[in-house]
């Protein structure tokens, strides 16, 4: 199978089983979703919903964030992963977005990076779920989902992985593929116990063909 057609044979299955497929995380606006992604680095979904209404209620703009101290946000956001450096990043944040972008989230990876604590990942995440713009956010089951798949051949970091997922992937398709391939990773294709008889992607699968 050549890698055009496992792309084509993989977004296609994906397309027919998954015709939705969205971000897990909740939020209103722009600003929320940049505050919970933020939060979810190295974190899950479920635990960053547990923690995002009281913290929106707190602070529901970047005005009200950037006013706040580390400390008060730590209250708030304490049993997320690496609270105490999230709470300093958010504050920071808020701060730059108040005062460089007006208050408003800006909708290209380069401005978004500016921000404190905003990596490519997180931008990524925002302009392809806000702006449905052709980025491809690649976190840790992306990563792995697309090795195993055979999506990608060797790739050493999310960086490589982003670069040839993006080669193949048409751009129109390119931000619901990235929630394809997390959801898959999430729920089917797991990191210890891949869920391997539950796939319907058996046959494009190069991990599978090797077990």
């Amino acid at each position: 199978m050549s890698t055009k057609q496992r792309f084509e044979s993989i977004l296609r299955w994906f397309a027919e089983h998954m015709p939705v497929a969205e971000s897990e995380l909740q939020y209103s606006n722009p600003f929320e979703l940049l505050v919970a992604v933020m939060l979810s680095a190295q974190c899950t979904d479920k635990r960053v919903n547990m923690v995002t209404p009281a913290l929106f209620a707190a602070y529901p703009t970047p005005e009200a964030l950037a006013s706040a101290t580390p400390d008060k946000v730590f209250e708030y956001i304490h049993s997320v992963s690496y609270p105490r450096s999230k709470a300093e990043h958010l504050v920071a944040m808020a701060q730059r977005l108040v005062s460089v972008y007006n208050s408003t989230v800006p909708d290209n990876i380069d401005d978004l990076q500016t921000l404190q604590g905003v990596g490519r990942k997180t931008a990524n995440v925002v302009c392809a779920v806000i702006w449905q713009q052709p980025t491809m956010a690649v976190d840790t089951h992306i990563f792995r989902v697309s090795e195993r798949l055979g999506l990608t051949t060797n790739s050493k970091n999310p960086l490589q992985t982003e670069r040839q997922l993006v080669k193949h992937i048409p751009a129109d398709v390119i931000p619901k593929a990235h929630h394809w391939l997390l959801l898959h990773g999430r729920y089917v294709c797991q990191a210890r116990k891949p869920r391997c008889e539950e796939c319907g992607l058996q046959a494009y699968c190069r991990f599978f063909a090797k077990k």
